[in-house]
């Protein structure tokens, strides 16, 4: 029996999305948090649509001429949409591949964007005839990356949509999505797992301090794990270090080293690190930093709670800029001041 390569949390709702039978909408919107697998589940769905001979379960056979077209990703009938960035790195498929791109100084940075002409690139695709008569099916991720003329664009297909072709679009954030998309798609949720299964398939992956780095991700095994693995680690506890102990030289300091990275990972960090004060303040729980209670117990007793939400408002809408600040350094330097004084360290 051939193995299907979804997650062990999400075969119930591959199960749901099967009870549709023959109703399948000709839009999907598979939503979520970060670092679950939607993208996993979502091209295993399209491999499942173009499958010849789908097996127990409506899984892909995984053996079939179209499954090795689709395996190769050259199935006549599948487009993958997707920002240039992300194909620059010839990243997996999955929700977490977050690696700088690897360009020359004399090229064109590959672009953060599901841009417009990606989009028009469909309709030649969508006008010609499908191998053997059978549907086309196109994974469109992460929807939120669609700029504002691709998105107007893309509304044009989703308000027409030829016969036989299916969208599966995939968002971490449906929030940032148009609403005249949100409501041509059918809403499809994918949650967290149970945190004993997701401890348990961290534990098989070899991952020390699971219960550490999947409450750090939210919940989100996928996420962990790469977390675990990855360079920002001791970039992560330095943060953190500050984060218990702020003030202005520190401030100043810690914005001078972490310029150079993705501000957007920073202001996230900051953001979960809020949340757990925020959340100690009002019910003694902690989600993100269990291991780091006695700071985060402190912090919250020095802290005022109106000038904390208004804090956490700001940093809201630092993280909607945080992918083109004009100064990574200033930016760093103002949201880490401010959060300095916060405790009065200023």
């Amino acid at each position: 029996m051939t193995q299907h390569p979804l997650y062990s949390w999400q075969e119930d709702s591959w199960q749901q999305i099967q009870a549709l039978g023959q109703r399948l909408p000709h839009a999907f919107l598979l939503h979520g948090p970060q670092g679950i697998g939607k993208t996993v589940f979502a091209e295993h769905l399209a491999q499942s649509l173009l499958c010849e001979n789908p097996g127990q379960g409506g899984h892909a056979c995984q053996q079939c001429g179209s499954c090795g077209w689709f395996a190769q990703y050259s199935h006549p009938d599948y487009r993958r949409v997707r920002p240039e960035l992300l194909d620059e790195e010839d990243a997996p498929a999955g929700d977490d591949a977050e690696a700088p791109a690897k360009t020359s100084k004399a090229s064109k940075a590959p672009s953060k964007e599901i841009v417009i002409n990606q989009v028009r690139a469909l309709s030649d695709f969508m006008n010609i005839s499908t191998h053997r008569s059978g549907r086309r099916v196109i994974v469109l991720y992460p929807a939120e990356a669609l700029n504002v003329p691709a998105a107007n664009a893309l509304l044009k297909s989703l308000e027409e949509p030829n016969a036989n072709t299916v969208f599966i679009l995939v968002s971490n954030s449906i929030d940032r999505l148009l609403p005249t998309i949100l409501s041509r798609c059918h809403k499809f949720g994918l949650g967290l797992p149970d945190a004993g299964i997701a401890l348990e398939w961290l534990h098989k992956q070899g991952i020390k301090d699971a219960d550490v780095w999947l409450a750090q991700q939210g919940g989100a095994p996928l996420a962990a794990f790469d977390m675990a693995h990855s360079d920002l680690r001791a970039d992560l506890d330095e943060f953190i270090r500050f984060l218990s102990k702020p003030g202005t030289e520190l401030s100043l300091k810690t914005a001078d080293k972490m310029q150079k990275m993705e501000m957007p990972v920073v202001v996230g960090w900051l953001q979960r690190w809020l949340y757990d004060i925020f959340s100690y303040k009002q019910s003694g729980r902690i989600r993100y930093h269990p291991r780091y209670e006695r700071e985060l117990k402190a912090l919250s007793m020095q802290v005022d709670e109106s000038a904390l939400q208004q804090f956490i408002k700001n940093c809201n809408e630092r993280q909607a800029i945080a992918s083109h600040p004009l100064s990574a350094k200033l930016f760093l330097e103002d949201m880490l001041l401010e959060y300095s004084a916060l405790f009065g360290t200023i």
